[in-house]
């Protein structure tokens, strides 16, 4: 990974040797850069920001989000005195009252302190039933590679002589107490272009894993493969194997630990969710079966028994809108089907159940119709659930409060734990616009901020416009302490690429479509302006991941309409994304640069080829993180160092851990942001 690949340079890029995330050359400049970066920001701003942001995060009184396995609710915790985290548990009772006792499981910061590793915290997979076993998996500096290693949750600590694995790309589900079905990237030729695993192993306990046998394997080219578990009443469980084609196709096939047997006769572009008894299924397009033609984002449900036999005729229970659009959908028990969709970017929930060989809805009630409402089964095991469900709610003024629901009891939802506000909302409001982009489209956004705008505003505006992910407007405390009570406004803009309105609104910011989500984007900051609200020159944007490559062509496409611009975790130079770490895994995104056709669209949103000598560019901070085994470092670097050379102001940050996001602990997460936010304050002028 840290080697630059054995590639022919696509172009003459005299910044190639950026690329080498551990070259020693590579490192000395951008660890010049970034000490140069924090000298020239880390002012006074900088550190109230930083100390107000941390206190945020270690916050005591913050929401403890739980999940139950078997007994105990469980929690994953972090505050200052645990800047690595305790995984702890307790039970309902105690967690319902105001000081829960909680029982440690995991000290990961004692663990790392001992075994000298600096361990991040990757998540757990208990043994279904009793709960007694768990695979935990690790990272080293937060990147997406883990190390597996069995724990026993009942004596608390790991098993020495228990299924381990090196560090690698991997994903474990227990299939009984004495084997896992693994899909891992480890091991030579065990890994797809993309990075991830291209075959399924099922392991014996007590069997070397090089022994353990393939049973299901996908062509290199494919993004990856993966397996699950699927509970069977009585007998042995179904495993559900999974080919994932690219980040929109996959197929699947049922089978045993022998290998898949039976493969899923359904389109490749649908999700599906399925149980012993029931099958759901989403279409991404139109699909044409049994003489009716389902449309584009559909749900549709039918008893399993009956399809494994031929049975096509599905019930829709799920029709889509211009506005009206699936967000997501699981199944609660074999029974009850959960579906949660934005009507218009509003929450509503509705719990389909099985009555006969028919389904019938019932809504979930108690829950508000503006700001967000996620709603998720309290229990980790579809099969171990009891229905009861949680929900968590917010909007941009009022902090995340935790619901305890159960609609079986057709029961009212209650409060488990409310957030605290961070920030004073006195005098602010929360408004939605629409602008209008280049092709005639509505782009709606969301602002918030004083009722009374003064037409210089100081403007956060941010956005994403990828993988049909949707930007709802939620509380963001960091945003409210550091910008909405220093008198700023902050905008979310729901342009294309994203999921608000369904496949359509991401079909649309696709492929060579991603040129019109940029453009969404700068018709926002330019209809803050049209309205009164602020001048170009007092807009700050900021973007992470797919949001990075959008900032980057706000730099290159629309410089006169910002002040400043804050662009992390970047893709940037479209022409090698596909060679460098997972790059490849997108190109149902975004395109192959080596396909001519493909390359003639990229080639505009290559923000690092269309740079200019002779533009007038807004100050723009590109910050990534070393340890990012997502998102290579090399496009940050190279667009600084290519920016730089042209005479363009252009700085770097880049910390020496972190993954794909903002830091590996709450104190790097805290310095990142306080670090872009007095970037982008001094740059607007607005100190």
């Amino acid at each position: 990974m840290n080697d630059l690949p054995n590639l022919a340079q696509p172009d003459d890029d005299p910044h190639l040797w950026l690329e080498q995330i551990e070259g020693e050359k590579a490192v000395a400049w951008t660890d010049t850069r970034s000490a140069e970066t924090l000298t020239a920001f880390s002012g006074p701003g900088f550190e109230q920001d930083r100390a107000a942001l941390l206190a945020i995060m270690d916050s005591p009184e913050k929401l403890p989000y739980i999940s139950r396995r078997g007994d105990y609710l469980y929690n994953y915790w972090i505050d200052a005195a645990q800047p690595k985290g305790l995984w702890r548990r307790t039970s309902l009772a105690s967690f319902r009252s105001d000081t829960p006792v909680w029982e440690t499981v995991l000290d990961l910061d004692a663990l790392a302190k001992v075994e000298g590793k600096d361990w991040i915290w990757a998540g757990p997979s208990t043994l279904p039933g009793s709960h007694d076993r768990a695979i935990i998996a690790l990272s080293v500096g937060g990147g997406d590679a883990t190390v597996l290693r069995e724990f026993d949750m009942e004596r608390c600590e790991f098993i020495a002589e228990g299924f381990a694995l090196p560090e690698a790309k991997t994903d474990a589900v227990w299939y009984d107490r004495d084997t896992l079905i693994v899909s891992s990237a480890l091991g030579d030729g065990m890994a797809t272009s993309s990075g991830y695993a291209r075959t399924v192993k099922v392991w014996q306990r007590g069997t070397d894993f090089s022994d353990a046998r393939i049973v299901f394997d996908v062509p290199e080219d494919h993004l990856a493969c993966g397996a699950g578990v699927i509970p069977v009443a009585s007998g042995a469980p179904l495993v559900l194997y999974t080919d994932v084609i690219d980040f929109f196709h996959n197929a699947d096939s049922l089978g045993t630990l022998t290998g898949p047997q039976t493969p899923l006769d359904l389109p490749t572009d649908a999700s599906k969710q399925m149980t012993e008894t029931a099958l759901a299924v989403k279409p991404r397009t139109d699909w044409a079966v049994n003489g009716e033609t389902h449309p584009s984002d559909a749900v549709l449900v039918i008893d399993y028994a009956r399809f494994a036999t031929g049975d096509r005729n599905f019930q829709c229970v799920f029709t889509p809108g211009e506005r009206l659009s699936i967000s997501h959908f699981y199944w609660l028990r074999d029974d009850a089907l959960m579906i949660c969709a934005l009507d218009d970017m509003r929450p509503t929930h509705t719990i389909w159940r099985r009555d006969g060989d028919r389904w019938t809805s019932e809504d979930v009630t108690g829950l508000p119709k503006i700001g967000t409402a996620y709603v998720w089964p309290l229990d980790t095991i579809r099969g171990e659930s009891d229905g009861t469900l949680l929900a968590n709610i917010e909007d941009p003024l009022t902090p995340a409060s935790l619901l305890h629901l159960k609609p079986d009891e057709q029961a009212a939802p209650a409060i488990l734990k409310r957030a605290p506000a961070h920030f004073d909302p006195a005098g602010l409001t929360i408004s939605r616009h629409e602008a209008v982009s280049t092709d005639g489209e509505r782009i709606p956004y969301v602002q918030v901020g004083p009722e009374t705008v003064s037409g210089n505003a100081a403007v956060h505006l941010t956005g994403y416009g990828g993988f049909g992910v949707p930007m709802l407007p939620g509380y963001n405390a960091g945003i409210g302490k550091t910008w909405l009570e220093k008198g700023g406004i902050s905008v979310t803009a729901n342009i294309r690429g994203g999921g608000e309105f369904g496949t359509r609104w991401h079909e649309a910011g696709r492929m060579a479509g991603k040129r019109l989500s940029h453009d969404d984007f700068a018709a926002v900051a330019d209809d803050l302006v049209k309205r009164g609200v602020t001048i170009p020159a007092r807009i700050a944007a900021e973007g992470g991941s797919n949001g990075g490559l959008l900032i980057a062509n706000m730099l290159t496409r629309y410089p006169e309409r910002f002040g400043a611009l804050f662009c992390t975790i970047p893709l940037i130079d479209m022409r090698r994304y596909t060679k460098l770490l997972a790059g490849a895994s997108w190109i149902a995104e975004y395109g192959d640069p080596e396909q001519p056709d493909d390359w003639e669209y990229l080639s505009a949103m290559s923000a690092y080829h269309t740079s200019k000598a002779d533009a007038d560019y807004p100050p723009i901070l590109i910050a990534t993180a070393r340890k990012d085994d997502r998102v290579h470092p090399g496009h940050a670097r190279k667009m600084v160092a290519k920016l730089k050379t042209m005479g363009h102001e252009a700085w770097l940050y880049e910390p020496s851990a972190g993954g794909h996001g903002y830091g590996k602990d709450n104190a790097e997460r805290a310095t990142f942001t306080a670090l872009g936010y007095a970037f982008l304050r001094e740059k607007i002028g607005w100190t």
